[in-house]
């Protein structure tokens, strides 16, 4: 006899067995097949994954990036311009000069802070060549303060103007080939000889200037005792200028004291000895002052 309990069992085990909610189910499933489907189309349709709704979204951020990437193009674009530029300047310079580019009216020598040295010490050499530049001012407005004391009636105007004119060219080419040339080829090259060279002449070159400084009458060397007598003497001009030029002697002479301390430490921290420069110019000699220093 057939179990007339069968199908309320089959429903309690399993209730989605129910005709009723199997058709619910399906119906369900089209619906939720209808909206994926509608949605990928809609995705297919927009490049951006937006609905097709009708309002693009990501247009203006679309716009914003190409205009963005242009800019940096054309900013690419000038930058390798004036890169042009400059290596074909360089290039007519030392066709018409050669490699010589310093003193930039009549070249004689190549110069190149930027190129020789290495980023670690540019600063050093740049202060030193600025503090050779400031000597060289100082050695200017000397003479220019020795001549007023000539106009001004002083005793022994004479001498210290003459003085003040022959030291305004020589100490200012002698300072630069024996202190500031011997630290630049050290730092191009890290040889030991260069590093010697330049203690020797820079220890000369600090004596003079505190000589200088002084200031000693009839020595061609307006310094502090110029200063004093020139004022109290009514010389103003000569004063003034007396006192520009103990002020530049002074900044220059304190600061080449201590880039001559700094040097001294970098030069012991590179492991330089003398008897490693005493080598290098028995081997090369000095042919490297007026030339690149890395020919030593």
């Amino acid at each position: 006899m057939a179990d007339p309990f069968a199908d309320r069992n089959a429903l309690d085990a399993n209730p989605f067995a129910d005709p009723s909610v199997q058709g619910a189910l399906s119906s369900g499933n089209r619906a939720y097949e209808d909206v994926g489907s509608s949605k990928s189309m809609a995705f297919e349709e927009d490049g951006y994954g937006h609905s097709g709704s009708g309002v693009d979204l990501g247009s203006g951020g679309a716009g914003q990036s190409d205009a963005a990437r242009l800019a940096e193009i054309e900013r690419r674009e000038r930058e390798l311009e004036q890169r042009e530029r400059d290596l074909q300047s360089r290039a007519d310079h030392i066709k018409k000069h050669g490699r010589n580019n310093w003193p930039f009216f009549y070249p004689l020598i190549y110069h190149d802070i930027d190129v020789e040295i290495p980023p670690e010490s540019q600063q050093v050499v740049r202060h030193l060549y600025l503090l050779w530049m400031l000597w060289s001012a100082s050695l200017c407005i000397n003479m220019l303060a020795c001549i007023f004391l000539l106009v001004s009636g002083a005793r022994d105007g004479a001498r210290d103007m003459i003085s003040s004119i022959v030291y305004f060219p020589i100490l200012t080419t002698l300072a630069f080939l024996l202190w500031y040339r011997p630290a630049y080829n050290a730092f191009n090259t890290e040889n030991s000889l260069w590093y010697y060279v330049y203690f020797l002449f820079m220890g000369f070159h600090l004596a003079y200037s505190a000589y200088s400084l002084i200031g000693i009458p009839s020595t061609g060397c307006a310094g502090i005792i110029t200063v004093i007598s020139s004022f109290s003497s009514s010389r103003i001009l000569a004063g003034i200028f007396a006192t520009i030029n103990t002020i530049m002697v002074a900044v220059q002479g304190l600061g080449n004291l201590w880039y001559f301390r700094e040097i001294w430490k970098h030069n012991h921290e590179q492991g330089h000895t003398f008897a490693q420069a005493k080598q290098e110019l028995a081997t090369h000699g000095m042919k490297a002052y007026l030339t690149r220093g890395s020919q030593v």
